[in-house]
C-alpha cells in the first residue's frame, strides 16, 4: 500500500451550513414541483442523506450507481451498476453527487437520461473541482468548490477507505508532491 495521510480540507460544522444553504436553494427553485431526487451511489449517499433532511418540498427519492473510477484515476467509460426505479418521462430530475471531478461521468450519464424526457435535469453536489471540461454540466448546486486535489471523507473514498470520515480531507503521498 502506497504511504500517505489525510490532510483536513473542510470541517464538518462547514460541510452541515453549506448543505442547509444549498437545500433552501433546492426548496425555493423545486416548491410544487415534486422532482425526483436521485442519489448517485455509493459517495452521493452521505451527502445525499444530510441534504433531504434539510429540504422540505416534496419529492421523489431514488438512487443510480454509476462509476468510472479505478482506484485514483478515472477509466474514462461508464458503467451502470444501478438504474433508476422511476419512470422521468416529465419529471423534474436532480442528481446528488458527492463531487464533480472531470465530469465526465455526469456528463455520459446526463446524456442517458435525456433520453428518458425528464422535464429537466439538474445537478447538486457537495463538491466541484476546479478544472476545465470540454463540456457542459448542469451544476445548478454546489457545495463547495475545490482545488483539483483527490479528496476523501463524507461519503467520498479511495479504493473503499474512508468514506465514513465526517469531514472531507486529501490524500497527501508521502514524498509525492
Amino acid at each position: 500500500m502506497a504511504n500517505y495521510e489525510i490532510k483536513k480540507l473542510i470541517e464538518r460544522s462547514e460541510i452541515e451550513k453549506r448543505i442547509g444553504e444549498v437545500a433552501e436553494t433546492i426548496d425555493r427553485d423545486y416548491e410544487g414541483k415534486n422532482p425526483i431526487v436521485a442519489v448517485v451511489l455509493k459517495g452521493g449517499f452521505i451527502f445525499a442523506a444530510d441534504l433531504l433532511r434539510n429540504m422540505h418540498i416534496r419529492f421523489t427519492l431514488d438512487f443510480i450507481g454509476a462509476s468510472s473510477y479505478i482506484g485514483k484515476e478515472s477509466s474514462g467509460d461508464i458503467k451502470i451498476t444501478k438504474d433508476l426505479d422511476t419512470p422521468l418521462s416529465g419529471r423534474h430530475l436532480i442528481l446528488v453527487e458527492d463531487i464533480v471531478d472531470t465530469g465526465l461521468t455526469l456528463h455520459k450519464l446526463c446524456r442517458l437520461l435525456e433520453q428518458r424526457d425528464p422535464a429537466s435535469i439538474s445537478i447538486a453536489t457537495l463538491l466541484l473541482k476546479e478544472i476545465e471540461r470540454d463540456f457542459e454540466l448542469p451544476v445548478e448546486y454546489c457545495g463547495f468548490t475545490i482545488p483539483n486535489k483527490f479528496v476523501v471523507g463524507f461519503g467520498l473514498d479511495y479504493s473503499e477507505r474512508h468514506r465514513g470520515l465526517p469531514y472531507i480531507g486529501y490524500i497527501d503521498m508521502k514524498g509525492q508532491e
